[in-house]
């Protein structure tokens, strides 16, 4: 799973990305700062496993605080996109090749309107973050479009004659893309395009059956950055009107990053995506410090509940992909071979069974499933048995 961070430039892009793994990246105030692309863990939240057994659990991978599970993810930053990305324009090509791979992509936008299209700095509200939005998602979907038209005459012509089907013809075109066969069968009888036809397919045709693709395919999320500046509230309840269709979360990356470093410093003890924080020895700060963590207390985490780069790496997984999250364990034992308590945690999409799972944590333990048990409630299931978020399953398998 790879979850891709994306916007026009210097929108705080790489600062979102930098607070969501704590890597090392360039942040500057003036566009491409990101020329190759940035990759980093960043981490999902859930509650962890070990408070239904009153246990303390020891993370393989991630870590856990306060019962707070963090799981890890992979993410890329990649170049700032401007408008006519698909045409190579700014830095286009690369940025849209950098995003192939990607599951989910995070856009970044500046809902202050304090960046013009091309990434400068202007006064607050000259901008407006609607743009950037639709924006974005017409250069995606001429990207996809481009793809589908390269040679599409030919292509058509072709399939008709060999009677090949279109959606397996069109899946193979668009495979480096994460098209499957399945997605291009649907969004082709979604769109009531004529399968047995496709001679007859115009532009306007290819461009919405890309657009389709692109939505199943890119899954997006949009960051509402510098959401602590005083005219960004008003542009994001409009947002929030014009783009019902979209899930928008309020988002302070700056400030996100200033907790989590105060946090590293051993300044303040802070979980990240909590709505406070707690200072463990004031006089330790000067003033500076104070104040800079008491405008995010009043102004970002009392007035929104969170910095919202939490919330919004949480909803691209869990709501957007629809992943759950789930515990390996025993119903004797919840310890590995180390002793470590719930070392584990995997995620698996929606609907995922106990065989499914078997086969996650090791082919061995799919091929040679005999049941499984769910530790929490004791009871014993077969392969078909459709897991919950959170479950902790044992899997017994033949030796």
């Amino acid at each position: 799973m790879l979850v891709g961070v994306v916007g026009k430039p210097n929108i705080g892009k790489s600062t979102f990305f930098k607070a969501a793994t704590m890597a090392e990246v360039e942040i500057a105030n003036y566009p491409f700062a990101t020329i190759k692309p940035n990759s980093g863990v960043g981490y999902i939240k859930i509650d962890c496993a070990d408070k239904d057994f009153n246990v303390k659990c020891n993370p393989r991978e991630g870590f856990c605080i306060s019962g707070k599970r963090f799981v890890p993810i992979q993410m890329i930053d990649v170049a700032g996109l401007v408008p006519g990305a698909h045409k190579g324009h700014g830095l286009g090509n690369q940025f849209l090749d950098d995003l192939r791979q990607a599951d989910v992509l995070v856009h970044v936008i500046d809902c202050a309107g304090s960046t013009n299209e091309k990434g400068e700095q202007v006064n607050p509200g000259e901008c407006d973050p609607a743009n950037d939005i639709r924006f974005l998602e017409e250069e995606l979907d001429y990207w996809y479009h481009g793809i589908i038209q390269k040679g599409w005459e030919k292509f058509a012509r072709e399939t008709q004659q060999t009677k090949k089907e279109v959606h397996k013809a069109v899946a193979k075109q668009l495979s480096g893309l994460k098209v499957t066969e399945e997605m291009v069968k649907d969004s082709i009888k979604k769109l009531s395009l004529d399968k047995d036809n496709v001679t007859s397919w115009n532009d306007k045709d290819t461009f919405r059956l890309a657009q389709e693709l692109r939505k199943l395919t890119k899954p997006m999320i949009i960051a509402c950055n510098k959401i602590d500046i005083p005219v960004a509230e008003e542009n994001f309840r409009r947002l929030q009107k014009e783009f019902t269709g979209h899930m928008l979360v309020p988002c302070s990356a700056e400030s996100e990053l200033a907790l989590r470093e105060a946090a590293k410093s051993g300044l303040i003890d802070y979980i990240p995506g909590e709505d406070s924080f707690s200072y463990k020895d004031e006089s330790t700060l000067n003033e500076k410090q104070k104040t800079a963590l008491e405008f995010i207390k009043a102004n970002v985490l009392g007035k929104w509940h969170s910095t919202g780069v939490q919330d919004v790496l949480d909803n691209a997984i869990f709501k957007l992909l629809k992943y759950i999250a789930v515990f390996p364990g025993g119903v004797n034992k919840l310890e590995d071979q180390h002793g470590n308590v719930l070392p584990d945690c995997f995620l698996l999409l929606e609907g995922s069974t106990a065989l499914d799972f078997a086969y996650r944590i090791h082919t061995d333990l799919g091929e040679k499933f005999i049941r499984a048990i769910d530790v929490k409630t004791k009871m014993t299931v077969g392969k078909e048995h459709v897991l919950k978020h959170r479950d902790v399953v044992e899997i017994v398998s033949d030796k």
